[in-house]
């Protein structure tokens, strides 16, 4: 038993990085659910709009696209990460009880879950710049587009 806590104590790390990506992919799915929502009202506008206004609200609409598109990724590459997390605290786990030799798979899921994790954030960026692209829009839909504090 005493052989069993260096082992727990490695596989700790994993673990609360599982727990940390679960609530970056509560935030995320919740960004996709308000993209959703916001690609439902415009796209009921749209339909009771005039030709003139369509330009600007086809704009926004390819936008929240994009962004859910984007913000799917991301929470592949966060789910993808949380798996390869969860596998690692197997690995580890069978590594000490069945003696194997396997430092290389260990630190290539490692790299793999840090890789997914930092691909997941980029892109998640990405789609708070696109999120702001869209603000853009509206404000110069509604002459804010002169406004100092926008740019």
């Amino acid at each position: 038993m005493t052989d069993l806590i260096p082992v727990l104590q490695t596989a700790i790390g994993p673990v609360i990085l599982i727990s940390g990506i679960g609530l970056l992919l509560l935030t995320m799915t919740n960004r996709l659910g308000r993209a959703i929502d916001r690609a439902r009202l415009i796209g009921a506008e749209f339909s009771r709009s005039d030709e003139s206004s369509r330009p600007a609200l086809e704009k926004q609409l390819r936008i929240l696209w994009r962004r859910a598109r984007l913000i799917r990724s991301a929470i592949a590459l966060a789910a993808a990460s949380a798996l390869a997390a969860a596998l690692l605290v197997i690995l580890i786990f069978l590594s000490a009880i069945l003696a194997l030799p396997v430092p290389w798979l260990i630190a290539a899921l490692f790299t793999a879950c840090m890789a997914f994790l930092i691909a997941s954030l980029a892109i998640f960026i990405h789609d708070i710049n696109q999120s702001l692209a869209a603000l853009k829009l509206e404000l110069q839909a509604l002459g804010l587009e002169d406004h100092p504090r926008v740019e």
